[in-house]
């Protein structure tokens, strides 16, 4: 069983900066991707960032230059560092990771149950 726990989010002015956490948990034998959707109120779920193991990363296009996705390898844990917030940035963030766990084959992918952000005008 694998658990993906957020934290990091809250209430911040536009222009302001956050830092959410997810760490994963469980029997985990490979971690390939990890990273970040978010889902605003009445709006489809998107990727915000994801990384894979080799250290390359991948932004939405709204993000790039704001947001910075890291990754702690030895503690499975994956980092948004979210600057210059806007509050169009404000949603549910949700850590997303592609693992395969001791006892699997194939690699899946496990969701946090999300983390909120809003960002005040």
């Amino acid at each position: 069983q694998v658990q993906l726990v957020e934290s990091g989010g809250g209430l911040v002015q536009a222009g302001g900066s956050l830092r959410l956490s997810c760490a994963a948990s469980g029997s985990i034998s490979r971690i390939n991707r990890m990273g970040w959707y978010r889902q605003a109120p009445e709006k489809q779920r998107e990727l915000v960032a994801f990384i894979i193991s080799g250290g390359t990363t991948n932004y939405a296009d709204s993000v790039k230059g704001r947001f910075t996705t890291s990754r702690d390898y030895v503690k499975n844990t994956v980092y948004l560092q979210m600057n210059s917030l806007k509050p169009e940035d404000s949603a549910t963030y949700y850590c997303n990771a592609n693992i395969k766990t001791m006892a699997s084959y194939h690699s899946v992918d496990y969701w946090g149950k999300g983390t909120l952000v809003t960002v005040s005008s």
